[in-house]
Formats: C-alpha cells, sequence, structure tokens
C-alpha cells in the first residue's frame, strides 16, 4: 500500500533561525496543506508539507517528540533528526486543537509500533538462543545412538520441532535483511531529503535576506514620501490660510465700496441742497436792499415809521434765524466734506496696502 495521508490541513510553515535559535523564519509564503502520513510497510508516520515543487517539512513523528501550543493559533515541535523546530501558523483555534490531538494520537501509536517491534526482537534472540542450547544435545543424541536413521527412528517429535523452529528462524533472519535494506533505502532517502532541506534552507535564507534589503529600500521610500506628503500638506495649509486672508480682504473690500457709495450718495444729496444756498444768499441781498431802502424811505417816512416797526423787527427777528440755520447748515457741509475728505484717504491708503 506504501504511504497513506491520514490528516490533512492548511497552516503557515515557519522553521527556527539555525544561527540564533530564537526568531522564526517564514518556509512559506502563505498557507499550504501539511498533512500527517502513515507507512503501513514501515509501521511509520510522519508529517510532509510541500510548497510548490519544494519540501518544507519531512518529519518523522518518535514517541519523544511533542507538541507545544505557544499561542491561540500558533504552535511547534522539535525533530532531533532534521535538527530543527517547526512551527505552524493556524487561522483558527479549532485547526490547532485538532492538530494537536492528532499528533497525540499518532505519537502514542508510534509508541505501540515501537515496543511491537521490540517484542518481535526480543522474541527472536530467545529462540535463536534456545536454538542453540538445544543443537549440541541433538548432536550428542546422534553420536549416542548411532546413525541417521536410527536417530530419526528414536526422536522423531523433537527433530520435526526442531527443523520447524530453524526453518522460522531463517524466515526471521531474512525478514531482518530485507528490513535491513528498507532501513538503508529510507536513511538515504532521509539523507537525500535532509540535503534538499538543507538546500531550501539556504535558498530560503538568501530570500529573507533579498526580502530585508527590499523591505529597507520600500521603508526608505516610504520615509521619504511621508516627508513629501507633509510638506506638501504644510503648503495646502498655507494656500487655504492665504485664500481665507484674500477672502477677507475682499469682503472688506466690498464693505468699504458699499460705504463709499452710501458717501458719495449722501455728498451728492449735500451738494444739491448747497445749491439751493446762493438762492438764499440773493434772497438776503434782496432783503438787504429793501431794508436799505425802506430806511432811505424811513428818512422821508418817519411817521410811517413807528406803524411798521413791528413789521421791520419781525423781518430782522426772520432774517436772523435764517442767517443761523443757514450758518448752521454750512458748519454741516463743512463737518460732512472733511468726513469725505478723511474717508477717501483711508479707503486710498487700504488700497496701497493690499
Amino acid at each position: 500500500m506504501g504511504e497513506q495521508p491520514i490528516f490533512t490541513t492548511r497552516a503557515h510553515v515557519f522553521q527556527i533561525d539555525p544561527t540564533t535559535k530564537k526568531n522564526w523564519v517564514p518556509a512559506s509564503k502563505q498557507a499550504v496543506t501539511v498533512s500527517y502520513f502513515y507507512d503501513s510497510t514501515r509501521n511509520s508516520y510522519r508529517i510532509i508539507s510541500v510548497d510548490g515543487s519544494k519540501v518544507i517539512i519531512n518529519s518523522t513523528i518518535t514517541p519523544n517528540m511533542t507538541f507545544t501550543k505557544t499561542s491561540q493559533k500558533f504552535g511547534q515541535w522539535a525533530d532531533s533528526r532534521a535538527n530543527t523546530v517547526f512551527g505552524l501558523g493556524f487561522s483558527s483555534e479549532q485547526q490547532l486543537a485538532k492538530f494537536a490531538e492528532k499528533f497525540q494520537e499518532v505519537k502514542e501509536a508510534a509508541k505501540l509500533a515501537r515496543d511491537k517491534s521490540q517484542e518481535k526482537v526480543e522474541t527472536s534472540s530467545n529462540h535463536s538462543q534456545e536454538s542453540g542450547r538445544e543443537t549440541p544435545s541433538t548432536n550428542q543424541a546422534s553420536s549416542i545412538n548411532g546413525t541417521d536413521d536410527e536417530k530419526i527412528s528414536h526422536g522423531g517429535p523433537e527433530t520435526d520441532l526442531l527443523k520447524s523452529e530453524n526453518d522460522r528462524l531463517k524466515n526471521a533472519v531474512e525478514q531482518s535483511n530485507t528490513n535491513a535494506k528498507k532501513w538503508e533505502t529510507e536513511l538515504q532517502t532521509l539523507r537525500e531529503n535532509n540535503a534538499r532541506l538543507v538546500d531550501a534552507l539556504q535558498e530560503s535564507s538568501a530570500n529573507v535576506e533579498s526580502w530585508k534589503k527590499q523591505l529597507n529600500a520600500c521603508k526608505e521610500e516610504s520615509d521619504s514620501l511621508r516627508e513629501k506628503i507633509t510638506e506638501l500638506e504644510a503648503q495646502c495649509n498655507e494656500a487655504n490660510e492665504e485664500k481665507q486672508r484674500n477672502a477677507k480682504l475682499t469682503i472688506r473690500v466690498q464693505e468699504l465700496e458699499a460705504e463709499l457709495q452710501d458717501k458719495e450718495q449722501e455728498l451728492e444729496n449735500l451738494r444739491k441742497q448747497a445749491e439751493i444756498i446762493p438762492q438764499l444768499m440773493a434772497e438776503c441781498e434782496s432783503i438787504t436792499e429793501k431794508l436799505q431802502t425802506a430806511e432811505t424811505k424811513n428818512k422821508d417816512l418817519e411817521g410811517r415809521i413807528e406803524g411798521l416797526q413791528s413789521d421791520i423787527e419781525d423781518n430782522q427777528q426772520k432774517q436772523g434765524t435764517m442767517k443761523g440755520e443757514l450758518k448752521k447748515f454750512m458748519d454741516i457741509l463743512d463737518g460732512k466734506i472733511d468726513e469725505l475728505h478723511e474717508f477717501r484717504q483711508g479707503l486710498s491708503k487700504l488700497g496701497v496696502d493690499n
């Protein structure tokens, strides 16, 4: 029948660093198939895993091996024949638990197979010793009893028993020779596998160094890109702040323009009102002339002065009121003109600052 798989799972395979004996070195780039194999011919168990065409695990299970769970999803065992420690990383705790249970089961089966083989060897050695002790007595009996025919006639049952025992011992020796040849073949196969594993380990080490260099180069490139991104972010922040300042200045300019339009409208109104001032002045002059004429006529009309005195006083009072209002209006107009002048100076200064 040969070797047959009895349990299969998937896991990430690691091996202990042969230099430091502390760090784990990945033996596979991704999760690979890990299987238990049973060889009915040699009555042995092995754990085998292949990544593509490369054998990354070839570990024969012995009763002395122990599978240890080092975390919730990671386990390891030491293989003294391969002179390494294998580690398996699973995707779930259930897969790790099933693999550990199967390891313990296979370990017990290997122990039973070893015990049975030891019992067979002890039985064969005991039979060999008994046949060695019985052969001299048989020869002695032959010499004492005479010829072979006499020996057969006198000791027939014992001779038949010795013949069957010798035949069985011959078969055991032939079987042990056959097993020895098989073991030599297996030993040679193991040596070849170990040589391939050493080559694969060296190749993996070289790949790890290459990956480390690539990782360092990627880290340096990433740091450089991060610095550039930081600089660009700073420049973007400055541009955003400048945009905000420009937006504020634009709003302020618009407000000032609106205020300027209001002031110009107010100035236009004042100009319209100022156009009335000459008329008022003309009226004042006309009134003054009339007053003078009245005063001239007053000399001729002294009699009428007393009657018109009240009218003259009223007119003088009105004239004084009008002059006060005109002076007040002129003061207001001068103040507005000064304010407009100051406002234009402030607007000019703001335009120069912008």
